[in-house]
């Protein structure tokens, strides 16, 4: 089945439900980069029908709707929410239906609405408290399934080998021009020559970067940042929640803590805070019963200050551009820069 804002219809609700249902008309939320997020109003007598739901669709700009499908990450969701979900601890939506069509790429997930909470803010950044939630949850993702062997049989989950660091490798060769053009003046208002030379240096140092994420691994998020966290509202809601499950992959956690404290502090907080944030990272962790070597997990967040700036150069050059899109690229770039050179990354390569 196809699966588009013209196909969510009573028959659609129909089948996710499994009796009829009425809806009300869709509501854009949010402004997803590589998909498009609903929000409907529902009625019935039964009491598993919620009032009301969001749906996921792809994303109907063509730019960005290509880099779902090519990249895989509609596929992945949905086989996330209907495979590993339910093994992890992380709060997440719950997940009434979700489906994957594979001629097309269409896909269509039903989540628990989590208003009244709010989505994060990329571009203004977290205050500490906010980012204790989230690295608490991060914890809650990581540890239920951390060292796991059982996770090399799933097939279709995201791993980095020895082609994904040449792929990675020539992606930000191609890339680093166009992100440059729009983004160097502000890379050297926030870093200076420094931290445009760091941006060049990476390249060369690129298949180093990707093979050097050791074991042991787990499911990871793979955009763990701001805007795919929901906090709770003075009207209520749960206290985080974390949604946009595209790009779970099976490998060093680190990264995504890494990811989410470089630029979703601001640089003041960060310097402030970052230690003892990896430190809540790794109690949760032990909590469910791992032997965590502390170094282990520093020296790779130290080296993982680079996951951000080159998600900012790839994606920024892959997806549809919006003007807070742009702004979104930028504050992800030279954030995670700061991060880098303050923690030396570049002599971990």
């Amino acid at each position: 089945m196809e699966y588009n804002e013209n196909t969510i219809d009573n028959s659609f609700w129909e089948k996710v439900f499994h009796i009829p249902v009425q809806a009300g008309p869709a509501k854009r939320i949010g402004e997803g980069q590589v998909g498009m997020n609903l929000r409907f109003a529902l009625e019935s007598d039964a009491e598993h029908v919620p009032n009301s739901v969001v749906v996921k669709l792809a994303s109907p700009d063509p730019t960005s709707r290509a880099t779902g499908i090519a990249l895989r990450n509609y596929e992945r969701e949905v086989k996330f929410y209907n495979e590993i979900a339910e093994s992890l601890d992380v709060r997440m939506p719950d997940c009434y239906f979700a489906d994957w069509h594979e001629d097309g790429g269409d896909i269509a997930i039903v989540l628990e609405d989590m208003s009244p909470c709010e989505q994060g803010d990329q571009i203004r950044g977290c205050g500490v408290e906010e980012a204790r939630l989230a690295v608490g949850e991060l914890s809650r993702l990581h540890g239920p399934r951390w060292n796991d062997p059982t996770l090399w049989d799933i097939d279709w989950i995201q791993r980095r080998g020895a082609e994904d660091a040449e792929r990675m490798h020539g992606m930000y060769a191609m890339f680093k021009t166009g992100f440059l053009d729009t983004y160097t003046d502000a890379i050297l208002r926030e870093t200076g020559e420094e931290g445009l030379s760091l941006v060049n240096a990476l390249e060369s140092l690129m298949p180093k970067y990707v093979m050097g994420r050791d074991e042991p691994y787990t499911v990871t998020h793979g955009d763990y940042r701001l805007d795919n966290l929901l906090f709770a509202t003075p009207q209520g809601g749960v206290a985080c929640a974390v949604v946009d499950w595209q790009t779970p992959g099976h490998g060093n956690g680190v990264g995504d803590l890494s990811y989410f404290i470089g630029a979703g502090l601001l640089p003041s907080d960060r310097q402030k805070y970052e230690w003892e944030l990896v430190d809540l990272y790794i109690e949760g962790l032990e909590s469910y019963g791992h032997a965590i070597d502390h170094a282990w997990v520093k020296n790779h967040y130290k080296r993982e200050s680079f996951a951000g700036l080159v998600m900012a150069v790839i994606a920024s050059q892959i997806v549809g551009r919006t003007d807070r899109g742009d702004k979104m690229f930028e504050v992800m770039a030279t954030r995670h820069i700061q991060q880098a050179i303050e923690n030396d990354a570049l002599s971990l390569l």
